[in-house]
């Protein structure tokens, strides 16, 4: 069984930051086709403003709440729309999965993981099917919940939790999208992976890479 500690969750988040840097102009091109195109600098200026923010905290005399509701509000000042609103409501709802606890065990980080896929379903108003990042977060949330539940190690879950995240990226490019600037398209949406998603699965690897 894990145990992670403030310090475990800050070196995910630093973690987070250099995967979304790597993979930033490929999320652009891919906004290219159905967005505004700057979904990767969005989410670069979002991850990187919660790594600057963190990287000033005193991580000994901080909780895992008080520091995902740094991150949820550093991201949210970077990124003031689209892609900001949604993060930062899953990291609030991740610090009040686990408020009061200084220690989280396996099923700690679950149920966080969970809260945050919870929060950015219901801040972004989407179901699965509709081409967002909500149909790579939930299958990924889902899968992390019911590895655990099955007694699987937190790395394991993660594993099949970015397993899930990447099936679920992929079926966007069959998919109309019905939310955001890319449901202007209509049918031309079709063929292409929702930024989002695409986004997703780099976050949840980062995860997986910076807990595993």
């Amino acid at each position: 069984m894990a145990s992670i500690d403030t310090a475990d969750l800050k070196r995910m988040f630093d973690e987070i930051a250099v995967a979304i840097e790597a993979d930033k102009d490929r999320l652009c091109q891919l906004d290219g086709v159905i967005g505004d195109a700057d979904h990767g600098i969005a989410m670069g200026l979002g991850f990187g403003a919660v790594r600057d923010a963190l990287a000033s905290l005193d991580l000994a005399a901080t909780e895992p709440t008080a520091l995902l509701n740094t991150a949820a509000k550093s991201f949210l000042n970077a990124v003031g729309a689209s892609s900001g609103p949604l993060y930062a409501t899953a990291f609030m709802r991740g610090a009040a999965a686990v408020k009061g606890k200084a220690i989280l065990a396996d099923a700690d980080f679950i149920a966080l993981f969970q809260a945050m896929a919870q929060g950015i379903q219901d801040r972004g108003k989407a179901e699965i099917g509709e081409k967002t990042m909500v149909d790579a977060w939930l299958p990924a949330a889902q899968a992390a919940a019911a590895a655990d539940a099955a007694g699987k190690t937190l790395a394991e879950s993660l594993t099949v939790a970015l397993e899930a995240a990447e099936r679920g990226a992929q079926a966007t490019k069959d998919m109309i999208a019905a939310k955001g600037r890319s449901s202007r398209l209509g049918e031309r949406s079709l063929g292409h992976t929702d930024p989002g998603a695409a986004s997703a699965v780099t976050v949840i690897g980062a995860i997986r890479k910076g807990l595993g």
